[in-house]
């Protein structure tokens, strides 16, 4: 229930942040802007300050209700979501930010629907017809229903919470949200409470106030930078030494996600990071401090871009208290830590993976491993590492003359409902068991861990019960293979030595911009393989990752290709400090032809010795030698 409830609150979470971190930007423009020009700004302007207000009233709506349209239901979705929000504009006298948000989910979900419906169903010749009156019609339908409905009652709404705000500050009892802020930051729900709840809030108050608590509440890095630093200077083992260059990454890059692992293996530090955000919150509300806009990323250098004249004294104030607070606290938590769990940190990813193999069903594995003939190992697009995993398992099946057992891979929603065991990974477990609900699950965090196949054929071997070997022979996994390489021929100009960057999205967009130019994929693939990256983490283990786009992205696939790129310096994929990818390794396959082309790889891929001299060979040949087997 705790993981369904979690997984819930993630996709909550990163559906709000879809919906406003592609217009992030805007806010900052309009953020700049208003320091600028605004009547109290550092340059005050009658004339530049008339281009204020149109974006938060009207650009900025629209922005957000054609983002909500577009994710749900396309580029028709994202109209409809756009003329919706114009109903709404008009009928309300503040910022129609969370308007946007619900016009334009609304608007999407019907246009996809009504889409569906009528698949199928147009006479040739009319397509554009129907497509261009669909959308006027569904469009000025909905507009009325905005300005008539949803635009009054998304204002009292907001009033209502504004009002319920303001009596919270002048009681002086806004600290206390610290109590719900923090953990629900641990859980990834950072972005969405920034950006989908504090930041519309911060910028209705900010039209009256000049000035709002609300965009320092989340974005503060001062309670996470105490914890970071207290783990540094007192915490044992690598785990805890990670800490110092995390530490640089959160204060100055403003990326707050590199201290959640430290809180969730050690909950007690959740302690530190509410009182050192309610010291903050005091402080702001005590001398009156806060911002003139939204900041993304939670940098302190964003902080002070978006700090009023003549109010850095308060902020950095209540900055540097919160984290004082924080440090203070996490030293004394530390002291009280359990350290028996200390030694887990320090543990390789493979042996977690056994360890969780045999905790998962140690009470039950007489019963869990018999009756096995089909397995299918699923990730979220069931292209990249549910292949991988699916080719290493099907050698160890093979070398255990375990012929009878089926092993494919598949996506999560198209798992087979028949499928005797579903091996995904631990964050995706819960959804996997939504779709195969009679079927045996198995987590692992690394798709690459031989000692986890191992571990798990070995258990399938015991139970001889179902031991049944047939005359299947091979031939069929090598033909796959044989068919792989006329599939495809990795050569000189797929390869890429020597790559830099600072993260994974910049090395996804380096092996997405290779893919196109060689004309394997369209521009629009690399967006996808972006958006299949926030959905799970296509890091493999042993120092791999393997990028692709989402299910939804193979019409952008112009034909099969592979390119192999090289961060000798290496890019952090995984959800751990040192879950650092040295080779990535970009894939478009047109159909089924990922499983082929990913079989072509797997054998060097499941040598960790060979990973190693691959992520430092300064010869082209050695990647072709290893790669094209």
């Amino acid at each position: 229930m705790f993981q369904l409830i979690k997984f819930k609150m993630q996709s909550f979470s990163r559906f709000l942040s879809n919906i406003m971190m592609p217009n992030i930007s805007i806010f900052i423009i309009w953020g700049i802007m208003s320091a600028f020009f605004m009547p109290l700004g550092w340059y005050p302007n009658k004339i530049l300050a008339q281009l204020i207000s149109p974006m938060i009233f009207y650009l900025l709506p629209i922005l957000i209700g054609y983002t909500g349209g577009r994710l749900i239901g396309g580029e028709r979705g994202g109209l409809v979501g756009s003329i919706s929000t114009v109903g709404m504009i008009v009928s309300a006298k503040i910022p129609m930010l969370f308007g946007g948000m619900i016009s334009g989910t609304l608007s999407g979900w019907i246009v996809k629907n009504f889409d569906v419906l009528i698949k199928d169903k147009i006479k040739n010749g009319f397509e554009m017809l129907v497509s261009n009156f669909s959308i006027a019609i569904i469009g000025i339908f909905l507009t009325i229903i905005s300005f008539f409905f949803i635009g009054p009652f998304i204002e009292y709404i907001s009033n209502s919470i504004r009002y319920l705000l303001t009596t919270i500050i002048n009681c002086n009892l806004l600290p206390l949200v610290a109590i719900i802020v923090e953990p629900a930051k641990i859980f990834f729900l950072n972005n969405a409470i920034n950006h989908g709840v504090f930041s519309p809030f911060g910028l209705q108050e900010i039209l009256e106030n000049k000035n709002s608590i609300f965009f320092l509440i989340e974005s503060n890095p001062g309670p996470g930078l105490g914890i970071l630093l207290a783990c540094f200077f007192l915490g044992e083992g690598e785990f805890y030494k990670s800490a110092g260059g995390a530490s640089i990454i959160h204060f100055l890059g403003g990326v707050h996600e590199v201290y959640f692992p430290y809180v969730l293996t050690n909950p007690k530090f959740l302690l530190s990071l509410i009182l050192g955000s309610m010291t903050n919150i005091f402080i702001l509300v005590f001398f009156q401090g806060g911002l003139i806009g939204a900041v993304s990323p939670g940098s302190i250098l964003s902080i002070l871009a978006m700090t009023k004249k003549n109010f850095y004294c308060i902020n950095i104030f209540s900055i540097f208290s919160s984290f004082f607070v924080s440090f203070l606290t996490s030293i004394i938590l530390l002291k009280f830590i359990n350290n028996k769990n200390k030694k887990f940190f320090n543990l390789s990813q493979k042996t977690i993976n056994k360890k969780l193999l045999n905790y998962q069903h140690h009470d039950k594995s007489d019963y869990f491993f018999k009756n096995i003939n089909t397995i299918v190992v699923a990730c979220d697009a069931g292209m990249g590492s549910s292949a991988i995993g699916a080719n290493i398992l099907r050698k160890k099946i093979t070398e255990k003359k375990l012929m009878h057992i089926s092993i494919s891979n598949s996506s999560i929603h198209c798992i087979p409902k028949n499928t005797d065991m579903v091996i995904t990974h631990k964050n995706l477990t819960s959804r996997a068991k939504k779709y195969a609900p009679n079927s045996k699950h198995i987590s692992l965090v690394n798709f690459l861990d031989n000692i986890f196949y191992d571990s798990l054929a070995n258990k399938l071997v015991k139970n001889k019960n179902f031991y049944n070997p047939t005359n299947i022979s091979k031939i069929n996994i090598f033909s796959e293979k044989d068919k792989a390489k006329k599939l495809f021929q990795l050569n000189e100009k797929n390869i890429f030595l020597n790559q830099f960057a600072s993260n994974k999205e910049q090395a996804i967009k380096i092996v997405g911009k290779h893919l196109v130019e060689q004309g394997y994929v369209k521009t629009d693939y690399i967006d996808s393989m972006l958006a299949r990256e926030k959905i799970t983490s296509t890091w493999l283990g042993e120092h791999v990752a393997l990028p692709h786009g989402t299910i939804e992205a193979k019409d952008n696939i112009l034909k099969t290709g592979i390119i192999f790129c090289q961060f000798p310096n290496g890019v952090r994929f995984g959800e751990n400090f040192d879950d650092i990818a040295y080779l990535v390794i970009g894939i478009a396959a047109k159909n089924n032809e990922h499983i082929m082309v990913v079989s072509q790889i797997t054998n060097a891929l499941d040598d960790p010795d060979i990973i190693m001299k691959l992520s430092k060979t300064k010869n082209i040949q050695d990647v072709l030698s290893y790669l094209n087997i």
